[in-house]
């Protein structure tokens, strides 16, 4: 597969030996080998300690080999550190004590890792990791704790998790090489960091390659934890039945990690309703085994009571995109709503899809007029319809976000259809 982000994906990007050289500060690291540019010139001594007074001199080379084969480093982590750290998040983590409970154990969630193999130069990524993205590896640990309980309770055998453990801990490998401020929420991913975000699997799958102690089917599975069965996911946007078992396993972990980390309040309410409402996207009998979990949380929180007061504008929201799409695709003639693969059409199936499974929950903004007048009163129902609003509303925006991403050329709006989209982004821009 010839990839247009593979050239963004650099082995040593700026970005990781900027974090690096600044653990290496602090902590001791040694070159157990000189480290040498592609063409052949010597940039440091073998034996030589690293700090971040290197940094420039590495980062205006491109390195005949990834540096991490050639470093050592104190304290490095290893399969007994990711144990105890796994400990530690299931006594505090409310995610994976929800699953250690349903389990009976956190033993049985950590079990695999203990026949996780990790070559010294992805114990040096995940040390790197710890000391320099923390919340980034203890994501990584809760979505390992995650998809080994889907694995259980699909039947898997604890030897049968260890690759699906292995996929899953090292899966956002490739976000170190990223910039870490596109993890502020404030800061908006756009152009070469949205291209980066959606090559980050890629990245992934390229670290566990060059690892070469991976089965191919650790590679596959990271590469497709940001695919969806509907196949509206990244990076190749690949229908349910092109995903691999375990990449299904890994795309649920990691919605159901993210909302846990995302949202302190309500975030079984939330992902219930995102699992309810976008059931296309999400293998079925896999979400089977997490929604159970998530009923007895959405039955008794009543925090949920003030999001009502949103509702009424959130459906007005949806109904005016609706609307302003069906009035633009009118405009236009037929043949030219007509042509497959292109920005309209993608734009077209993408809202209709969305309509239909707001009619199929009971959430279409036509269906909405009569409900909200039946639930004056009812706080708890009025926010149950203010949280699929908003989570419609994010969609709304994914959308316009995937025609700018994948037709960057949209803003030149060089034919009727294309200027249709546009004007429909630009109006969803303003309302969202």
């Amino acid at each position: 597969m010839t990839d247009p982000f593979l050239a963004a994906t650099a082995p040593d990007s700026p970005h990781y030996l900027r974090a690096l050289t600044d653990m290496a500060d602090r902590r001791a690291v040694v070159t157990q080998d000189a480290i040498y540019t592609d063409n052949g010139i010597k940039l440091v001594e073998k034996g030589a300690r690293i700090d971040s007074r290197l940094y420039d001199r590495l980062v205006q080379h491109k390195l005949r080999e990834p540096i991490d084969r050639h470093l050592t480093v104190e304290n490095a982590v290893d399969v007994p550190a990711l144990i105890a750290a796994g400990q530690d998040l299931a006594e505090q983590g409310v995610l994976p004590q929800m699953l250690a409970q349903a389990l009976g154990s956190a033993g049985k969630l950590l079990a695999p890792l203990r026949s996780v193999s990790l070559p010294d130069p992805v114990a040096f990524k995940l040390t790197v990791m710890r000391d320099q993205r923390p919340g980034l590896f203890e994501h990584s640990l809760q979505m390992m704790m995650v998809a080994v309980f889907l694995g259980l309770k699909s039947g898997l055998s604890e030897r049968d998790c260890v690759p699906l453990a292995a996929a899953a801990l090292l899966h956002d490998a490739g976000v170190l090489h990223m910039d870490p401020s596109w993890m502020d929420p404030l800061n908006k991913v756009t152009g070469v960091q949205r291209k980066h975000l959606v090559a980050h699997p890629i990245t992934s799958m390229l670290m566990l390659k060059d690892a070469g102690v991976y089965p191919r089917s650790v590679e596959i599975a990271v590469l497709e934890h940001h695919e969806r069965m509907d196949g509206s996911g990244y990076p190749r946007g690949l229908p349910g039945a092109e995903i691999s078992p375990m990449g299904r396993i890994l795309l649920l972990a990691e919605v159901v990690t993210a909302f846990y980390e995302k949202y302190t309040d309500m975030p079984a309410q939330r992902l219930s309703l995102v699992l309810r409402l976008n059931h296309r996207k999400f293998p079925a009998a896999l979400v089977a085994h997490v929604l159970p979990l998530l009923q007895e949380d959405v039955a008794r929180d009543s925090a949920l009571m003030p999001l009502g007061a949103d509702a009424p504008v959130q459906i007005d929201t949806l109904a005016g995109a609706f609307e302003q799409w069906e009035q633009l695709k009118a405009a236009l003639p037929p043949a030219a709503r007509q042509v497959p693969g292109s920005v309209f059409a993608f734009a077209d199936i993408r809202l209709q899809a969305l309509q239909k499974a707001l009619i199929e929950a009971g959430s279409h903004p036509r269906q909405q007029g009569d409900l909200l007048e039946q639930l004056q009163g009812d706080a708890l129902g009025l926010a149950e319809v203010a949280l699929v609003g908003r989570e419609a509303l994010w969609q709304l925006q994914s959308i316009v976000n995937a025609c700018y991403r994948r037709w960057p050329q949209l803003t030149d709006r060089a034919s009727p259809a294309d200027a249709a989209v546009a004007d429909w982004c630009d109006w969803a821009m303003r309302k969202l």
